[in-house]
Parts: structure tokens; sequence; C-alpha cells
């Protein structure tokens, strides 16, 4: 399925939108690998790597972030959430063949982490990501090509 995404830079006014974004997407993910889920917990994961910011946008409407790291030879997916209304529509799945695509014409490596609790896990699998590593909640995971 192909959808007519769109991407803005987020800025500081997108601030409000990416918390309550993140309580909406990762809050349950938190509590369930017993980690905070604060508001405040919430802001530093906002504003970490924020110039690397995203604001996901379909039908003029923002529906999610994604925050990618470029470096010479690896892209690291540091964030991406889709809004749980949005979810579960392969929106998630066609920004990550973009992605996918992204790094196999630059010929560079793809990595992530994800939480175990996290469903999305399997969503990456399917796409060929491979655990390579963990620490107590989260997988390392990295794209094989």
């Amino acid at each position: 399925m192909s959808f007519k995404l769109q991407y803005r830079k987020a800025t500081e006014t997108d601030i409000d939108f990416l918390i309550e974004l993140r309580e909406k997407t990762m809050s349950e993910h938190y509590i369930s690998s017993n980690l905070p889920a604060t508001r405040e917990v919430h802001m530093q994961r906002v504003l970490y790597e924020f110039d690397k910011a995203s604001i996901i946008i379909m039908n003029n409407e923002p529906i999610g972030l994604l925050k990618i790291s470029r470096k010479p030879d690896t892209l690291y997916i540091i964030q991406l959430q889709i809004d749980p209304t949005a979810q579960g529509k392969g929106i998630g799945r066609c920004i990550l063949r973009e992605i996918i695509k992204e790094a196999k014409n630059s010929q560079k490596t793809i990595t992530l982490n994800v939480l175990k609790t996290n469903k999305a896990q399997y969503l990456y699998s399917s796409l060929g990501f491979v655990i390579i590593g963990e620490n107590d909640h989260s997988y390392f995971m990295e794209l094989q090509q």
C-alpha cells in the first residue's frame, strides 16, 4: 500500500503534540518494562536529538514522528511513532521501506533499538531486521541485506 506522506522538520511548536504522541504510543511499553512513564521522561525523549526530528503528515494532519541519525555508513532510526488512530494501516511499514531503499541506494546499514515489550519488533523482523544485541529492556536490531 502506498501513502501520500509528507515530512517537515519539527519545531518547538510541535513539542506538545510530540509529548502527547509519545504518551499515547510509548507509555504502555515503558510501564510493562518497569520504566518510568512520566511526562518528564517523555519530554526528555522528545528533546533527545530534536534536530533530527521530522513530523509525519498525512492528509494535512500530523500523524507521527520520525527521527533518523544519518552517519556516513549508517542510518540509525532513533524514533518512529505513529498515532494509534493511524496504526495498523501499513504506514510504519511504508516509511520503513522508504528508509530501507535509501540505505540500499547509499550502501548504508540501518540500526534501531526497540523495547522488548513493543510489538513493533515483529514489524522490524518481517522487514529483515535481526537482533544483534540486547540489554535489560531493549533489543538492538540491524537490517540484514
